[in-house]
């Protein structure tokens, strides 16, 4: 049973606390480098206004470690939103306290208004000892809407506690497009459908790996974490980044795509170079030389760029999370890119996930020809794995979590 959407629910001149993810990479001078979560937002936003409802949204942006730090602060949000949405967005420079729950009180239906990053407090990713923290943002509204897919897989106060205190709650339009897509994929991806998943740790994609192996036909494991199912196959992976504690996992998911009959593909070559920086000199390997003890690998080479795209021809169905290389260096964005290319060019019904691998869509001016590019990486692994999500259950449950 999947939580209810805002059709479901009367929110007409009602108060909306809305949880959203403005979490937006930024520049060195900390202004907003890209505003798609920002612009994500903004349809359950125009629908609540629509409805002649107040809107009081809150959200989260960076890391900083509950405590107050400026360059971290939301107020470039709200001007941003300010501009999307056509009207004022007024800014509040806290998000609990006697003068925030003084000002969302008084304000009239049509209004919007940002409060400041919820991560200032130590409550938002400790609610289980400070569950004060819900309760007071409970008090800033009437109903409350969670459109914050890509934080829906953390058990934190606004995402997984605050809506115990509501007796309505739903789902916004992005996160209800989010979870529609996903349970599509689940149900009925078209064959030939295959994953590509990147990154660097295997700890944190070994749940997804093991549940894909029970969909796909093919598997192609790329980034710092084929490094782990490399060396477990027996090659020298000199100075690369091995996962040393899911040796054995890698090696029992590669035995087990091969009893399910799924391709696992491996990169045959790398770039590699003496350490992972800007200015590098770089240079191809075929693994099967064995990478030296004194070089890293840093992306995937041509050979495997070349096959792999290949093999990507024909396919029905891809699903893409994690960079095939360290993408933010440019030495190392080459495999991303090429991948990121097919993918786009392939026909096939594309769901992409992960900052990188949509910054290398994007890059290309290719993002439009993705068929869904999620807003979360990590809530979409979660949902892939599970087929639910703890923000999701949170919206279905009744009593207080207290």
């Amino acid at each position: 049973m999947m939580p209810q959407t805002l059709h479901d629910i009367d929110v007409s001149g009602k108060k909306i606390l809305l949880r959203v993810d403005f979490n937006v990479p930024l520049t060195p001078s900390h202004e907003i480098a890209d505003d798609e979560r920002i612009r994500s937002a903004t349809s359950t936003i125009r629908y609540l206004l629509s409805k002649n409802a107040s809107v009081v949204i809150i959200s989260h942006l960076g890391r900083p470690s509950g405590h107050p730090v400026p360059e971290f602060s939301l107020a470039p949000c709200a001007r941003r939103l300010s501009e999307l949405l056509g009207r004022e967005v007024t800014f509040i420079p806290n998000c609990i306290g006697d003068e925030v729950r003084k000002y969302t009180s008084k304000i009239e239906p049509g209004e919007v208004v940002l409060l400041e990053n919820l991560r200032f407090h130590l409550g938002e990713e400790d609610p289980q000892h400070h569950p004060e923290f819900a309760k007071e943002l409970s008090k800033l509204g009437e109903i409350y809407i969670n459109d914050a897919f890509g934080t829906c897989h953390r058990k934190h106060a606004s995402i997984f506690y605050l809506p115990s205190y509501f007796e309505e709650s739903a789902m916004g339009f992005l996160v209800e497009r989010e979870v529609l897509v996903l349970s599509n994929l689940l149900t009925q991806a078209e064959d030939p459908f295959v994953a590509i998943v990147g990154g660097s740790k295997v700890s944190s994609k070994i749940g997804i790996l093991e549940s894909l192996l029970e969909r796909v036909s093919a598997l192609f494991i790329g980034g710092a974490m084929a490094f782990t199912f490399l060396k477990v196959k027996g090659f020298q992976v000199g100075n690369s980044l091995v996962d040393e504690n899911h040796l054995d996992q890698a090696k029992s998911l590669c035995k087990k795509a091969k009893s399910r009959n799924v391709a696992l593909h491996l990169p045959e070559d790398f770039v590699i170079a003496p350490a992972l920086k800007e200015g590098s000199e770089t240079s191809e390997i075929d693994i099967e030389l064995g990478i030296p003890s004194n070089r890293i690998g840093g992306d995937i080479g041509s050979k495997t760029i070349e096959k792999w795209k290949a093999a990507l021809r024909g396919v029905r169905t891809v699903f893409w999370n994690g960079p095939l290389g360290v993408f933010e260096l440019t030495p190392f964005r080459r495999g991303t890119l090429e991948i990121a290319r097919q993918v786009a060019e392939s026909g096939a019904m594309s769901i992409v996930g992960g900052g990188d691998s949509t910054a290398a869509l994007k890059m290309l001016g290719l993002d439009q020809k993705i068929t869904h590019l999620s807003t979360g990486g990590g809530a979409t692994l979660e949902f892939i794995e599970h087929q639910n999500l703890p923000g999701l259950e949170a919206l279905k449950q009744k009593e207080s979590l207290f």
